[in-house]
């Protein structure tokens, strides 16, 4: 079982416009409501693909509600999230028809109080027993201190659970002494947390602090990985018009599915840059079109850069 963590879940209300215009009005065509949070995409991604998936993190009052009712439509998932007495959140995504980007605007979330971190923390240290791979994924709502993933990464360390990491600012900074096997920045979250214009040098930054491995997503250009093992560039084999806002979490769901499988770098970072076009392809975050998955899965280009560095 894979366990991912939305320790900020919200209700994701994604609407479609012809193009987006500031200081106009709009005339929204579809809309799309639907329990979101980085993680909740990455299971909702991972259970589609036939894998047994468990969710956990917070969610609180009627939004919480939809969230979990949202949830219990999705085949193969499990609900393990933890309620607080606050409000989750809503974001909301415009997609713009004429150039396919993405504008989010993000809630901040509902307060969380020092005993419903502690009860989550217990219920994280019963979960994670059962997980083969823990994927951790997204915001933390106000009222968690900034070292929330390091405490769960430890955790999961302790219980021998490999960890995929992604998130941004403090929260990624404070959780690399606990050594998370995977961190997985865009590349501007990478620049701002390291100061490194250039990819391979951040991420041998993030490894210098604790990272295992970090494979870094920069949209249209594909991955960067650097591994024990070395550094290797997936690149697409074109680009792909869409909604980007699902791609992130669709590759997490590869890092964390090769993870469980000991997979061979090459072919993870292969499968998570198809999986990426593949969500790219579709209206909302958290689906994947299974053609698109396809067609990209065997035109992607994986290039050896050099040897490892040692860390």
């Amino acid at each position: 079982m894979i366990l991912t963590v939305t320790l900020n879940a919200a209700l994701d209300v994604t609407y479609g416009v012809d193009s987006l215009r500031p200081r106009a009005s709009h005339r929204v065509g579809a809309v799309h409501r639907r329990a979101g949070g980085k993680g909740v995409n990455v299971a909702r991604v991972l259970a589609g693909r036939g894998r047994a998936v468990t969710v956990t993190g917070l969610v609180g009052g009627p939004t919480g509600a939809l969230v979990r009712e949202d949830l219990r439509a999705v085949r193969g998932l499990r609900d393990a999230l933890v309620p607080v007495s606050g409000e989750s959140r809503r974001t909301v995504t415009v997609v713009s028809g004429d150039d396919g980007d993405a504008t989010v605007f993000n809630e901040r979330g509902p307060q969380v109080s020092p005993s419903e971190w502690r009860a989550f923390a217990g219920r994280f240290a019963e979960l994670v027993r059962e997980a083969s791979v823990v994927a951790l994924c997204g915001s933390l709502p106000p009222g968690l201190p900034s070292d929330a993933y390091a405490q769960l990464v430890a955790r999961a360390a302790e219980t021998g659970v490999p960890t995929v990491l992604d998130t941004s600012g403090a929260p990624l900074l404070d959780a690399l002494g606990a050594r998370p096997d995977v961190v997985k920045p865009n590349a501007a979250e990478l620049a701002s947390a390291t100061g490194c214009e250039d990819a391979a040098a951040g991420a041998e930054r993030l490894r210098g602090l604790g990272a295992r491995s970090v494979v870094v997503s920069s949209g249209p250009g594909g991955l960067l990985a650097v591994t024990p093992g070395g550094r290797r560039r997936a690149v697409p084999p074109h680009r792909l018009a869409g909604n980007p806002t699902g791609a992130g979490d669709a590759c997490v769901a590869a890092l964390a599915a090769g993870l469980a499988d000991g997979a061979h770098w090459g072919d993870v970072l292969s499968d998570a840059v198809a999986l990426s076009a593949a969500a790219v392809a579709c209206p909302v975050a958290g689906d994947v079109d299974a053609a698109t998955y396809e067609r990209f899965r065997t035109t992607v280009t994986v290039e050896d850069l050099h040897a490892p560095q040692p860390h």
